[in-house]
């Protein structure tokens, strides 16, 4: 990816499509010799002398459009910008052949357009921001439901790179008293004692350790959370899916057998983003159709991040059995279990306090179950909540070669090696966290995470 910085850069910002007001985002030190080409400040002298950020009323006139509209510019005249350049936003209305005339006009007085993620890798290599808050931007961008809205916006604010950067900081202090005893060990000065080298580099590999898990955790939680219904064939699991969909989606039977196939639709539990899976009931495979049927199933579960395990309260005693057999069959998935009481209004009694009982036909008892599975959900997606996805998937390998790293310094300070060759290993711990950070970065790095950006961001 090669770009020049030297260029002032303009693109659309803000939603494609008409709105009732668009935004043109430029950055670069022409910033305002292009807007004047197009736009009259209504107090000059202000706009000419400006040293801070302010906003700036005024007129745009267009070659193409001859009626004058008023617009308001907001302008960072100094590096004190997200980009740390000079920077604008031009305030119009969202017309898009407005918008695209005046992204022209700004293109011909010397503006070129913006490539994906250029603003925020400006950002970036000015030091406004390092590689993690970087990737929070698009993690803000694409965010699929509150969770993932709120764990980017930590993580933009500096969540992560805070607690990276304190074990950055003590591992440099650290790496520093050692290389000063190596200039003074002929005079045996110690600058740090080996059990303060150990509890530090033990400190520090913790905090790794820790921000591994929560990455392995955020790999595996990222995107729509998979629920999948199950149990036997006829407990209403297909109804119990239509209620939850809000449609009409799946085709319901007082028949036995009568979803073979699995059939999925995306939905929104109190800003959780749902994939639910509606599968064939479990039964014994007496013919290749339902063989395959039940394979489905088993794949599906297999992939669950939580399952609803549905039993009719209406459920006959000789069936019970294959009931208990069933539900034994997926107790040592990975995922969490909710057990739903299906047709409660069949019966007068209430289940257990751990069994949730619903009735599709009524509408009772949804609430309380999507609040209970939103619940569980949340539990295991807490232990990685503060890491964007495409940040866990990216640095996963570093934090597992920092933390081996650290191990090995560790086991020669306690085994008694000279501090040079602790040294070493410190010094590669810290190469390990400038490539999270992005201290240390390649352009294929760069290129694989700003090219995943729109145009404007």
């Amino acid at each position: 990816m090669q770009f020049n910085f030297d260029d002032t850069i303009a693109a659309l910002a803000s939603a494609a499509g008409s709105a009732a007001r668009g935004i043109l985002r430029l950055s670069g030190s022409e910033v305002q010799t292009a807007i004047n080409e197009i736009f009259t400040p209504d107090d000059s002298s202000r706009w000419n002398t400006a040293t801070r950020a302010q906003r700036h009323l005024g007129v745009l006139q267009l070659r193409d459009f001859r009626t004058p509209l008023q617009v308001a510019v907001y302008l960072w005249p100094n590096a004190r910008s997200y980009t740390g350049q000079p920077s604008a936003e031009l305030h119009l209305p969202g017309s898009p052949p407005l918008l695209e005339a005046a992204l022209g006009e700004l293109y011909a007085h010397g503006a070129r357009p913006a490539h994906p993620g250029e603003f925020t890798m400006r950002a970036f290599l000015a030091g406004r921001i390092d590689l993690v808050q970087a990737e929070a931007v698009l993690g803000v961008i694409d965010a699929d439901d509150q969770p993932q809205f709120k764990t980017a916006l930590s993580q933009l604010a500096g969540g992560v790179s805070g607690r990276i950067d304190a074990v950055r900081s003590d591992l440099l202090n650290l790496l520093a008293d050692l290389e000063a005893g190596l200039d003074f060990v002929e005079d045996d000065i110690e600058f740090v004692s080996r059990k303060e080298l150990l509890t530090r580099i033990e400190s520090a590999r913790d905090a790794m350790a820790l921000l591994l898990s929560q990455a392995s955790s955020r790999m595996i939680s990222t995107g729509r959370r998979r629920v999948v219904i199950a149990g036997l064939p006829n407990a209403g699991k297909s109804t119990l899916f239509n209620t939850l969909i809000g449609r009409s989606a799946a085709l319901v039977s007082g028949e036995r057998g009568t979803t073979r196939d699995y059939l999925s639709a995306d939905c929104d539990w109190n800003g959780t983003a749902i994939n639910l899976i509606d599968t064939a009931g479990w039964e014994k495979a007496n013919d290749e159709l339902t063989a395959e049927a039940q394979q489905r199933r088993r794949a599906q579960l297999e992939q669950a991040d939580l399952v609803l395990w549905c039993t009719p309260a209406n459920l006959e005693a000789e069936e019970q059995a294959d009931d208990r057999r069933s539900r034994l069959e997926i107790s040592t998935a990975r995922c969490p279990i909710l057990e739903v009481r299906t047709k409660s209004d069949l019966i007068e009694t209430h289940s257990a306090t751990n069994t949730i009982d619903v009735s599709a036909a009524q509408g009772t008892g949804i609430e309380k179950l999507i609040v209970r599975a939103t619940a569980e959900l949340s539990r295991d997606r807490a232990e990685g909540q503060e890491l964007v996805g495409t940040t866990a998937a990216r640095c996963r390998e570093s934090l597992e070669n920092t933390i081996g790293t650290l191990e090995r310094a560790h086991a020669a300070a306690a085994n008694g090696e000279g501090e040079e060759i602790i040294a070493i290993d410190l010094h590669d711990s810290l190469g390990h966290l400038g490539r999270i950070l992005g201290t240390v970065y390649t352009d294929d790095i760069l290129d694989r995470i700003f090219s995943r950006f729109c145009i404007g961001k």
